[in-house]
Order: C-alpha cells, then structure tokens, then sequence
C-alpha cells in the first residue's frame, strides 16, 4: 500500500508544510488585527418629536426630524400638553443616518435597538408587565429630494422591564427609570443611501392600549451595522480561499479516484468537509453590494451552520475511524448515535433562525425577544447551545485519549522490528499525535468561536455585559478553519511514494513480517494510512 502523504513525506518536507500554514494563520489573525477595522459601529440617535396636525392620518405622509421639509417640532411633552396636542398627533422621527452622512450596501446589515426616557411620577408609575403598542413605519430614498417611499410598516409590541432604584416619593419626581434596551428592527441589507423612522405611540384607555407604561419623555435609538472597511477585507479573504480550497479539494479527489480501490469512508468526510468549506467560502456577498438582497443575513446563518455540522461529524469519524474494529470500520451506520444528535442540533438552529430571521424578510420589526416565551426560549436556546458544545468538546478529548491510549498499546509491537522499520513508525505515530493535537485545538478555538458569536448575537437582549468580538478574532478563526481543511486534505490525499521502496532488498523480507504484527486484519479494502490499519483494536499476530 502506498499510504499517504502524511506518512510517506520526509520530515523536512512536512516541517516546511507546517511552518508555511502556521505562518498563514498568523497573517489571518493580523489581517483582522492590523488592516480591518472594528466588525461593527454603533450609532445612536435622539427621536425627534414631530406634531401630525392633520386631523384625518395620512399613512403617505413622512415626517422628516431636519432638513428643507423638516416637521413641525415640540421640544417636550409639557409644551404639547399646553398646545393642547394629543399624544396620538405626536410623532417620534429618527433619520438614518445622521445628518451630512450616506448607508452604504457595503453596511451589509442594519440592527436597531430602542430605549425609553422614562420618568417617574407618583400619579403615573409603570406598572408590572406593562407592555408598549407601538406604530412604526420605515421608508427610504437614494437622495435629498426624491418621496420617501414606504419599506415596512407594523403594529408592535414591547414588555417594559424597568427598575426605579430610588424611593418612589413626591421628592424624586422627575427622576428616571432604568429600562432595559428592547430589540426593535434588523434589515438584512442596506441598499439604500438614507432611511427614516416614523414612530408612533397610540393611546387608548378604553382599550388599555399604551396605558400604565409612564411618563415617557424620550425614544432614543441605537444603529448597529457591520463596518465597510472590514466587509471589503471579509470578502478579499473569501475571494482569495474559495480558489486555493476548490483546486486542493479537486487534486485530493482525482488522487483518490485514481487508486485501484474504492474511497473508504473517512476519505468520503474528508471530500464532503471540503465541499462544506467550499460553500461557506464562495464570496456571494459581492453581489448584496449590487443587489437588495435582505436574505443574506439568514443564507450565511445556513452556510455556517451546515459547516459547523460537517465539522464536528468529521471530528467524530476521523477519530471513529482510528478506533473501531476492522469489521466496523468503513460504514456510515456505525456513528449515527454520535452524529444523529449533531444533525438534530443543526436542524434546531435552523427552526430557531427562521424564526428570527426567517420572519424578518417580511417584518424587520418582529422579534422573537419580544415575548416573555420567545425570550426564554432563546436565553434557553444560547445557554443549552453553549453546554453542548462544550460536552461536544470534552466527548472529543475523550476519543482522542483513545486513539493515543490504542496506539501506545501497538507500541510494544515495535522493538521487535528492525531499527529502520522502528524509527518509521514512531514517526509515523507522532505525525499523528500531532495532527490529533492540532484538531484538538481547532476544536476548542470552534468551540469557544461558536460559543461567543452566540452570546455576541444576543448581548444586547441580557441587559449586563456586551462581549466585543474583534476583528482579529473573526479573520483568525476563518483563515484556521480553511489552512485545516487544507493541511487535512494534502495530508491524507494517497502518496505515489511506497515506504517499502527505500529499503533494502534483506530488509523488506523482514518488513513484512513486522507489517503483519502491527496491521489490522484487511478484508475488503485498504485503509488510507498505515496508522489508520495499526489503530485497530483487532491486530493479526
């Protein structure tokens, strides 16, 4: 068998292999750390207070907060209630984004999170499970002159989580609540130059619409999008991997097909891991900058999620695969029980998305925090997501102390052998530790990754902590994810070089002998490496 490439490349060659991707990964990392700026800026904005004096409402009319056709403006709500100005006529307008300033596609995402100014009156107290009706209406336009043309519009509805921490008396009147931040609108793409928000906040004591909920003084909002100069770096690291992990998934592939026998399972994985990689790397953003295409944020959610799966079910099988007997190796069956609960998480994640995101395509407004169960179920969904991936973690270190625990136990196979034959396969055992080592950690990176991209995800909605995840961070662990999935495949593609050949004619005679003591019983087909057949629990002796 003529094995591969890890097994049968010299040392240097492997040492040169392995200084060159450790040098790329560290240029990933920089990338995100010296070139890219921050992923995402936060923007916040003062709702101004616009008067509706038209008694019939016009859903057609926009009021704009500044500018040539700026609305007619109250500074408080002491000043409407002395204009005699109904709360129903006042309108909250935020334009985005701030004044001498343009949205750009390359924004890639818009997440707005909204705060009340509330304070505190005695005849007027929050009260508990309060819950705001709010009227909205988003519109946009490409310049200063053109109508603001209608985007979404919804009724919605926010529960209140307040705290007043001084004494509720006569005397701190006036004073404000301390509110939670509330998840108000995401939009998928930002095709459009300038965006303006219509706020509305009807009261109707009959219905108990809007009542109890405070003396509300202000609506200030926060704009989240991604930064333009680190989407352009993101999609040149894209368009750079997508090419280099296509040819050497083609290469790894022809060198199997060239073989005589038929792939075995664990070069299957290998090939679909590429594939799944592939896919996460094809750099389709390029066309969201041309395109309004608000699905983006959903597809790349589905990309990455169809990755991770692929991921970890290979972590599991390449272990597998190094453990099981010759008779169990090789069939797909075997692993459903640790496989099965990855592809159930994975379908999970994708009814949890959808329905976020999912709805957002035609509502940017609705938001799965903004119920009492949505809110649990997704405070659940991030903390359960969390403990699985770390048992997923420790289940992995505890296949990996198999695999080394099986292999010491060939190594009593190895005195035995002829000294050339001897040094081979320590060497070949720790090229193996080594790689097995290095999995370990691109595990624990992809663990801790998932974990804090989740928490990121949702910071905004725990009320307590924001985790900021730089740039580095995200370019680092995508450049580990590709050099992996690289090293994996021209590691493991089928070498044209045979051991056997560099050794003498006396010497191979007794090499075979030496073969048969450490090598699993070989049926129907070859395994990939010789330590692939040496880490069988079944040894012919």
């Amino acid at each position: 068998m003529a094995g591969a490439i890890i097994e049968n490349m010299s040392t240097k060659k492997l040492v040169i292999v392995g200084v060159t991707l450790l040098l790329f990964q560290a240029f990933a990392f920089m990338v995100g750390g010296l070139i890219a700026p921050s992923p995402t800026t936060a923007v916040h904005y003062m709702a101004t207070k616009c008067v509706d004096t038209v008694k019939h409402r016009q859903d057609s009319k926009w009021f704009m907060p500044w500018g040539p056709n700026q609305c007619e403006k109250i500074r408080s709500f002491d000043e409407a209630m002395a204009k005699k100005i109904e709360a129903n006529n006042i309108v909250f307008a935020v334009h985005i984004p701030l004044p001498n300033k343009e949205m750009s596609p390359w924004f890639q995402f818009m997440l707005v999170i909204l705060q009340f100014d509330i304070a505190f009156k005695v005849y007027n107290q929050i009260v508990d499970g309060s819950v705001v009706t709010i009227d909205v209406g988003l519109a946009y336009r490409d310049d200063s002159i053109s109508e603001w043309t209608e985007m979404a519009h919804s009724f919605e509805h926010r529960k209140l989580n307040c705290n007043f921490t001084a004494a509720k008396t006569h005397e701190n009147e006036g004073r404000y609540y301390e509110c939670d931040l509330l998840p108000f609108m995401e939009v998928g793409s930002v095709a459009h130059k300038y965006y303006l928000l219509n706020i509305r906040l009807p009261v109707n004591e009959r219905k108990k619409v809007n009542v109890g909920i405070g003396e509300i003084k202000d609506i200030r909002l926060v704009s989240i999008h991604q930064n333009g100069g680190f989407t352009k770096v993101w999609f040149a690291m894209k368009t750079f991997l997508t090419p280099s992990i296509l040819i050497i998934m083609i290469w790894y592939w022809r060198r199997i097909t060239l073989m005589s026998r038929p792939p075995v399972l664990l070069e299957k994985v290998i090939f679909a891991l590429g594939i799944s990689m592939t896919f996460i790397n094809i750099p389709v953003e390029w066309f969201s900058v041309g395109f309004n295409w608000t699905w983006m944020l959903l597809f790349g959610d589905i990309r990455q999620g169809i990755f991770y799966s692929m991921l970890l079910s290979f972590w599991i099988i390449f272990c597998g695969e190094h453990l099981m007997d010759q008779t169990e190796r090789n069939r797909f069956s075997v692993y459903w029980k640790q496989v099965g609960p990855i592809v159930f998480g994975s379908f999970c994640l994708f009814i949890f998305d959808m329905c976020e995101r999912g709805v957002q395509l035609t509502n940017p407004f609705y938001s799965i925090w903004a119920s009492d169960v949505g809110t649990e179920l997704a405070m659940a969904f991030i903390i359960v997501a969390g403990i699985c991936a770390c048992l997923y973690f420790l289940f992995l270190c505890f296949m990996v102390f198999q695999v080394f625990r099986n292999i010491s136990g060939k190594r009593t196979s190895l005195p035995a052998m002829s000294k050339a034959r001897r040094l081979h396969y320590e060497g070949l055992i720790f090229r193996f530790k080594f790689l097995m080592l290095v999995t370990l950690t691109c595990a624990a990176m992809t663990v801790i990754f998932f974990i804090i991209s989740q928490v990121n995800e949702g910071h905004w909605h725990w009320g307590e902590h924001t985790v900021q995840v730089n740039s580095a961070f995200f370019t680092g662990i995508y450049g580990m994810w590709n050099l992996y999935v690289f090293a994996i495949m021209f590691l493991y593609a089928p070498s044209h070089k045979r051991y056997g050949d560099e050794q003498t004619s006396g010497d191979a005679g007794a090499n075979s002998g030496e073969d048969i003591q450490l090598t699993t019983t070989i049926t129907h087909v070859d395994g990939p490496t010789e330590i692939y057949k040496m880490t069988g629990k079944e040894s012919q002796e």
